[in-house]
């Protein structure tokens, strides 16, 4: 399966791990290519602040450099969109199945 134009060398090694390894659907190559986007951004992000430096000159003083506060978020977001793919962790040698829990029904429950 091609991997989705414009993507970083990271973003492409993530595309290849995961859709060489599973067969997905529609839905999870769209989750997939945005955690390979994600994983490119935070390459960028951290360039950013090797650069800059973790603190920045700002009108009050010191701050910290927005783009620490950018790259926490983003590997929160990556996080997500990798646990949302569901793959399984498993010993490096055994075969590479994909494995799906039953979903339950979500209600609200009520006082």
């Amino acid at each position: 399966m091609e991997a989705p134009p414009g993507l970083g060398a990271r973003g492409r090694d993530l595309w290849r791990a995961v859709a060489g390894d599973y067969e997905l659907g529609v839905h999870e190559r769209i989750i997939l290519a945005e955690a390979c986007r994600t994983t490119d951004l935070l390459d960028k992000l951290e360039s950013l602040v090797v650069s800059n430096g973790l603190t920045v000159e700002g009108p009050q003083g010191m701050k910290a450099n927005p783009a620490v506060v950018e790259v926490r978020q983003q590997r929160i977001t990556l996080a997500r969109l990798v646990a949302a793919l569901r793959i399984p962790a498993e010993a490096p040698d055994a075969p590479r199945t994909q494995r799906r829990g039953t979903r339950g029904v979500y209600e609200v429950k009520r006082a």
